[in-house]
């Protein structure tokens, strides 16, 4: 295996034991970076000398016996919204051509703080506004899109171009790319990890989180950037910096997995209802009791979510909306004009319908530990491809397909977890998502991690055939 192949925790515990060098690692995963970055486009910019220098930082500190945790020495991508003073944040626009960041976002300072290695910016879907990052190709097939708006990380941490990344997540765009690459993505509760410095969509939505390969690497990432920051506009984080360890044995014994009868099982296809419905039955091997539960205001998900998303995002633009329309992409100047059409009516009927779901779905977790269902719909689309045709008749464009079974944790604001739970027939990855209380990181990684140690006892994934 090369080093770039290993998984965080991998490459942590051989620099520990001084079996592994930051530089060694750095080096694997840059020579990785220009193997496949001409056919693939994960990076915006790709900072390789800082990177070098950087991981020889790490390694004087480490053989001297400043070892800073497990993040020391670990090469990472950033996704193009989260600022690093002295880099460019171009949010993968024209818009932002030449715009330098002045500081260190708080995610990027928690990094630096930690002893990671910067690699460089990832692409986004133009200002994270869209779920398929057309700039960038799915690492497993590259006639297919890699799925947004973190495109770039979850590609870059697929293909071996980045031992980790840090995407953010509105509507789905750390879990959707993460499900349609293999990898493994954590959108945290809401506030959890500071966006102070990250450039938003919807301010009410927004989430910064972990892509990693592993649940345990996921845990390792946030235990270094969970916690209350003071300066952020939105709480939700805790005054200390909260651990997430983990057994090394998966046993689900206790734990109340919900199972939804109806919407997230809705309009999926075959492979993948498979593929979810053979993990829980796997997860009820280990322990855990299924419970069939019902999710509430099922039919309001998209109405809610557009009708926060729109208007703030449209709010954030509004000036450059009006100096630089040209310079946006088609589809992302269309939302943002749609949004200038909605009322302050429409925009409080979402809010009020928003605190109504978070209500109903705080009753649902009272009765269950973690729901699990499928991250998205179907794998990942051909480029190019407008629509997905259902069974029953229904046509829906492809982001709405995406983003319709990830919506409700953004819109409730609950930890939501994604993990590869199989391939379907052309070998594309499957996920399956993980969704918890407020505050429930800890019960949703132990869920997943379980899992994880089955197939990686097992030697790996299923192909799912249906």
């Amino acid at each position: 295996m090369s080093h770039c192949e290993l998984t965080l925790a991998e490459a942590a515990d051989a620099m520990a034991n001084r079996e592994l060098s930051p530089v060694e690692l750095t080096a694997s995963v840059l020579e990785r970076i220009e193997a496949v970055e001409g056919r693939l486009g994960a990076y915006v910019a790709v900072a390789g000398e800082a990177a070098r220098e950087s991981a020889a930082r790490a390694e004087r500190e480490i053989a001297a016996g400043r070892y800073r945790g497990p993040l020391h020495g670990i090469p990472f991508g950033l996704k193009d919204l989260i600022d690093v003073a002295g880099l460019p944040t171009t949010a993968s626009s024209r818009v932002r051509e030449g715009h330098i960041a002045q500081a260190d976002s708080v995610v990027a300072k928690g990094l630096s703080d930690a002893g990671a290695v910067l690699l460089g910016k990832t692409h986004t879907h133009e200002f994270a506004y869209g779920l398929t990052t057309p700039q960038t190709r799915n690492a497993w097939d590259q006639s297919r899109i890699a799925g947004g708006s973190s495109g770039g990380s979850a590609v870059a941490v697929a293909a071996g171009a980045a031992t980790f990344a840090l995407g953010t997540d509105t509507g789905g765009s750390i879990r959707v790319p993460a499900a349609l690459n293999g990898v493994v993505g954590l959108k945290p509760t809401y506030g959890l990890i500071s966006r102070q410095g990250v450039t938003s969509l919807s301010w009410s939505l927004d989430h910064v989180g972990p892509l990693t390969r592993t649940v345990r690497d996921a845990a390792l990432v946030l235990s270094a950037l969970a916690g209350h920051d003071s300066e952020a506009p939105a709480g939700g984080g805790t005054a200390r910096r909260p651990g997430y360890p983990l057994p090394q044995e998966g046993d689900l014994t206790g734990l109340r997995i919900g199972v939804p009868a109806n919407y997230y099982f809705d309009r999926v296809s075959p492979a993948v209802e498979t593929a979810v419905r053979r993990a829980l039955a796997q997860m009820s091997d280990l322990g855990a009791e299924l419970v069939e539960i019902e999710i509430p205001m099922a039919r309001y998900v998209q109405a809610i979510q557009w009708g926060l998303m729109v208007p703030e995002a449209t709010a954030y633009h509004e000036r450059a909306l009006r100096s630089v329309p040209e310079l946006y992409a088609p589809d992302v100047r269309v939302l943002l004009e749609a949004g200038e059409l909605m009322s302050a009516g429409d925009y409080l009927r979402a809010q009020r319908a928003r605190t109504l779901m978070r209500q109903a779905w705080g009753r649902v977790l009272d009765q269950v530990d973690v729901i699990a269902a499928p991250t998205v719909p179907m794998t990942a689309a051909e480029a190019g491809q407008d629509t997905v045709e259902w069974p029953d008749g229904t046509t829906e464009s492809v982001s709405d397909a995406y983003v319709r079974l990830s919506a409700p944790a953004n819109i409730t604001g609950i930890p939501a977890l994604t993990l590869p739970v199989g391939r379907d027939h052309a070998g594309l990855p499957i996920g399956m998502q993980l969704m918890g209380p407020p505050r429930g990181e800890a019960l949703v990684l132990r869920a997943g991690h379980a899992y994880e140690s089955v197939q990686e006892r097992c030697g790996g994934l299923p192909t799912v055939t249906a």
